[in-house]
């Protein structure tokens, strides 16, 4: 190697070496996190899943509704808080962090469909053992959305409704007809990042503020993003082990490989609603769906957060549609 590209090689693990000493020592972490829904927040410690938070507000009466948020890298249960705050007077409404999220099990292992299906299930299966065993209405957003999708055709007596806020899998590429309940991982990605210290250097640059700015206004399509969920998406991905799931998803582990073929499975009323703007509006695969009798499909002029910009048209719609399947026959 000639003198000069080695000096340059040696300045750039030398600052790769700083920049890490930097992240494990001197990145500001905050100590606690703060919740991000208000109610009750527990721990449920399940079986295949690890430790499951659960928030939960249960004083008003009804149908108990859960709430499953998305998947990237500060993902938690605020991405639906304005969904639990219109519906905590209304009716029974809870909502988890997933695995390796918000206050659950942020463990280094492999995060996979698998998993979070096991946690949807889990959580479930505690929601109507508290409410007199009844089927539940649920709504999931984007990746997540077909997770509940294949945790609704395991144990479809669970569920009375299915809702979808810009379900992941109505465009080409991320679209799936392939083995059942398999994933897209490539483990020589994950262990490429999954490097100690010198991998959470990388997540925190990839979680700064200016990054995570910016893909926020690719989610919304614009640059009114949501404040709060910067803040608090800010608070949660700088909390330890808050990498490893981030890793499995950037990996390509938490994505299933028959999207479509769940979808194409569902048998009671489903209702899916997407924006129009922004980096996350594909969907031109929809279509297929929406002459079937069980699906409803609307869209609004937002981004792929629609509950957050528009929450009165959002739950004006979601509950038009529980309306249609609950009402009487002619």
């Amino acid at each position: 190697m000639a003198p000069r590209s080695r000096s340059l090689a040696l300045a750039a693990l030398g600052s790769a070496a700083a920049y890490a000493a930097w992240s494990r020592y001197r990145a500001a972490r905050p100590a606690a996190l703060p919740p991000a829904l208000p109610g009750r927040r527990e721990r449920l410690d399940t079986a295949r899943a690890g430790g499951v938070s659960l928030y939960g507000s249960a004083e008003a009466e009804g149908t108990p509704l859960l709430l499953v948020h998305s998947i990237n890298a500060a993902a938690s249960a605020y991405e639906v808080r304005p969904l639990y705050l219109h519906y905590r007077t209304r009716r029974p409404v809870y909502a988890l962090d997933l695995p390796g999220f918000g206050f659950s099990e942020r463990s280094r292992r492999l995060y996979t469909p698998r998993l979070m299906v096991e946690a949807i299930h889990a959580v479930a299966g505690t929601i109507r053992a508290r409410h007199g065993g009844v089927p539940l209405d649920a709504v999931a957003l984007s990746l997540s959305a077909a997770y509940l999708a294949r945790a609704v055709l395991e144990r479809p007596d669970a569920y009375r409704s299915l809702g979808l806020i810009s379900p992941t899998g109505f465009d080409a590429r991320l679209s799936g007809e392939g083995p059942p309940d398999g994933h897209r991982g490539r483990d020589g990605v994950r262990d490429a990042l999954d490097v100690p210290i010198l991998g959470r250097a990388l997540f925190d640059a990839l979680v700064s503020r200016p990054s995570m700015r910016f893909f926020l206004q690719k989610t919304f399509g614009s640059a009114r993003i949501d404040e709060g969920l910067l803040e608090y998406d800010q608070a949660t991905a700088h909390q330890p082990g808050a990498e490893h799931a981030p890793f499995c998803f950037v990996a390509g582990h938490l994505f299933p490989t028959d999207t479509t073929r769940l979808y194409e499975d569902l048998r009671l009323p489903v209702w899916m609603i997407h924006g129009e703007r922004g980096d996350f509006v594909d969907f031109h695969r929809a279509p297929r769906f929406a002459d079937r009798p069980n699906w409803r499909i609307e869209r609004l002029p937002t981004g792929a957060f629609p509950h957050f910009e528009r929450p009165d048209a959002v739950t004006a719609r979601y509950d038009a549609f529980l309306a249609a399947i609950t009402a009487p026959p002619a």
